[in-house]
């Protein structure tokens, strides 16, 4: 069973109450990006949290250690329960975020392989593949691995073995299905099939089924 992730990528406070709401015991977290933040501020994650449902910042921080360090101070201070990071900044880079959100109960989760074509440039592959490894010897909570295409996100699992999470990106808008890849993550993450349905909260309860 995976549990489900809503990528909450609209803006405005207004908009991400109510898709939150509508979606109420549906969820098992709420992925929130610069979109929501850029509109509303950090404080948005104290309003969303109100529901229970932890909050994980995708800022898919890519920076050097010790700005990274001060990015993970502001995302746990506002009340957020992840962070998501990138990893080719190096080893360093990536060690102080798993640290910082350690340091403060938190969870770090590495991008090693994103869900759109463009991906394949260079997020893919050995490359892919060395990042994963490297998430797995920092200490790091979890990984990020595509949905569009399973067959990457089995290799990557067979890189970080069973201790780490796999969440996958790319359910819905971008077409992958829940059914793809459940065997081999622990969330599915889904976005625009939700917050765009007519009925987010009908939308994220098949969502939900479907991943069991």
């Amino acid at each position: 069973m995976a549990e489900l992730l809503l990528a909450l990528d609209v803006k405005g406070r207004e908009e991400a109450a109510r898709v939150a709401l509508a979606c109420e015991g549906e969820l098992d977290a709420i992925k929130i990006g610069y979109p929501l933040v850029l509109s509303t501020g950090l404080g948005i994650v104290k309003e969303l949290a109100k529901a229970n449902i932890p909050i994980i910042a995708d800022f898919k921080v890519a920076d050097i250690p010790n700005t990274n360090a001060l990015i993970c101070e502001e995302v746990f201070a506002a009340g957020c329960s992840g962070i998501i990071t990138h990893a080719f900044c190096g080893s360093d880079s990536l060690q102080a975020i798993v640290d910082g959100a350690h340091d403060h109960g938190g969870s770090a989760f590495v991008v090693c392989e994103m869900s759109h074509p463009g991906a394949l440039d260079f997020l893919s592959g050995a490359n892919a593949e060395r990042m994963a490894k490297m998430a797995k010897e920092s200490g790091a909570d979890g990984i990020i691995a595509p949905a569009t295409r399973p067959d990457r996100t089995a290799v990557l699992r067979s890189v970080i073995g069973g201790s780490m999470k796999i969440y996958s990106p790319g359910v819905g808008a971008q077409g992958a299905q829940p059914e793809d890849v459940k065997k081999y993550v622990d969330g599915i993450i889904v976005g625009r099939a939700i917050y765009e349905s007519a009925d987010p909260g009908k939308a994220a309860h098949e969502f939900r089924v479907r991943a069991l």
